[in-house]
C-alpha cells in the first residue's frame, strides 16, 4: 500500500515538473517576444514617449513662454524620434516618481538628465552614458572662496537647498547631515533663491551649476572643475525594452562618432 501510494506520488511530481517546465518554456518565448514589442510598439504607435520632469537646465526643461522642451537632452530626444521615423511626445513625471512612473510604463523612456546609477539598473534599463556628470557647488560670487569643500558646508549655520526625491537631496542628506537641509518643491526656481539669499549652497549637477553661474552673476560654481562625484548621463526605460534600448545605444554611438553629441555640448550647455 505504501509502495503503490509512494509511485502514485512520484508520477504526480514527474508530472508537476512537466508542468513547470511547460510554463518555463512559455514564459521565456514571452519575454524573447517582448524585448521586439518595445520597438515595435514605437514604430506601430508612431510617437516616441518620452518621460521628462521639465525643471533641469539645461538638459531637459519645459519652457512656460512657448510650452515647449528644451536643452540638450530635449535635443537628443528629438533627433531620437526622427531616427526612428515617429513622433516624440512628452510625458510629465518627476524625480520622487520617476523609477515608479518608468517601472508603470508610463513612457517608452525617460531622458531629462538622469544620472546613471547601480541602484537604478537594478531596477529598470539604462543606456550607455552620453555626458559626463558630477556634484558640486553653486553658492553666491561672494561666497565662492567659503564653501570649497564638503566640510565647509556641513555645518548648521550653512542652509543646502535641494528639490525633493533626486540624486542632489540624497547626496545632501548622506554628505551634509550637519547643514540645515531646505527642501523646495520647484528645482529651477532654487538658483535664483539661492542668488536671492533665501539659501547659501545647492548641490547640483556640473552642467546645471555651469549654466545658472554662466546666466546670473550674482551665482558661481567654485567647484566646477573638481566635482564632489563622477558619473555619466543617461536614458532610463522599464524593464522588457531592450529592443529600444539597444536601438538608443547603437544612436549614441553614431551621435558620438558624427561630432553631433559634441555639437550639442556647445550649443546647449552654455549659459550664455
Amino acid at each position: 500500500m505504501i509502495i503503490k501510494t509512494f509511485g502514485r506520488s512520484r508520477k504526480k511530481i514527474r508530472s508537476f515538473f512537466v508542468f513547470l517546465s511547460l510554463i518555463a518554456a512559455l514564459l521565456l518565448t514571452g519575454c524573447a517576444t517582448c524585448h521586439l514589442d518595445s520597438l515595435q510598439a514605437v514604430t506601430e504607435r508612431g510617437a516616441l514617449l518620452v518621460g521628462a520632469t521639465g525643471d533641469y537646465q539645461p538638459m531637459s526643461y519645459l519652457d512656460p513662454e512657448t510650452n515647449r522642451y528644451v536643452g540638450f537632452d530635449a535635443a537628443l530626444a528629438e533627433d531620437f524620434a526622427a531616427t526612428l521615423g515617429v513622433k516624440l511626445k512628452y510625458v510629465p513625471t518627476s524625480w520622487p516618481t520617476l523609477m515608479a512612473d518608468t517601472l508603470a510604463r508610463n513612457f517608452d523612456m525617460a531622458l531629462c538628465g538622469i544620472t546613471i546609477t547601480e541602484a537604478r539598473k537594478r531596477q529598470a534599463l539604462m543606456s550607455d552614458g552620453y555626458l559626463d556628470n558630477g556634484k558640486t557647488v553653486l553658492c553666491r560670487s561672494e561666497d565662492a572662496g567659503k564653501y570649497i569643500g564638503l566640510e565647509a558646508i556641513n555645518r548648521p549655520d550653512v542652509r543646502v537647498m535641494e528639490n525633493p526625491g533626486g540624486l542632489n537631496e540624497k547626496f545632501a542628506r548622506a554628505h551634509l547631515p550637519k547643514a540645515t537641509l531646505i527642501i523646495h518643491p520647484v528645482n529651477e526656481e532654487i538658483p535664483g533663491l539661492v542668488a536671492e539669499g533665501k539659501a547659501d549652497v545647492m548641490i547640483t549637477e556640473i552642467m546645471e551649476a555651469a549654466f545658472y553661474s554662466a546666466r546670473d552673476k550674482r551665482l558661481a560654481a567654485p567647484l566646477l572643475h573638481a566635482p564632489f562625484t563622477h558619473g555619466q548621463l543617461g536614458a532610463l526605460m522599464p524593464p522588457g525594452n531592450e529592443a529600444l534600448l539597444d536601438a538608443f545605444n547603437q544612436f549614441l554611438k553614431q551621435a558620438r562618432d558624427s561630432g553631433r553629441l559634441d555639437r550639442l555640448a556647445e550649443t546647449k550647455l552654455k549659459g550664455e
